[in-house]
């Protein structure tokens, strides 16, 4: 299926996300992105940047290898999965999206 708006993805988004540990892990992943950002650009060393697709894809493919035993929605969605993530990531923090399913 192909989707065309930003709402019907991330409803698809959720389902490939179900289980506790994929959420836990995308958490973890993206909470490095954001502080690997946050040091790069306060300690003036943007090589630490590069670390940025391996803190945060490295955790979250983890869990759709261990946990969800399903495909990435990257692979076929790069930019809807970035956005996704981050919206899933500040949902769980406020309390929109849980943790828990």
């Amino acid at each position: 299926m192909r989707y065309t708006t930003f709402k019907e993805f991330y409803r698809f988004y959720l389902t490939q996300h179900r289980h506790f540990g994929t959420r836990l892990l995308h958490m973890f992943g993206t909470s490095l992105v954001l502080i690997n950002v946050g040091w790069a650009l306060a300690s003036r060393q943007p090589r630490l940047l590069l670390l940025t697709p391996l803190l945060g894809y490295g955790p979250a493919w983890l869990s759709h290898l261990l946990c969800e035993r399903n495909r990435p929605a990257t692979f076929q969605y790069p930019l809807w999965s970035l956005a996704a993530d981050l919206k899933m990531f500040a949902d769980i923090l406020t309390g929109t999206e849980r943790l828990f399913t």
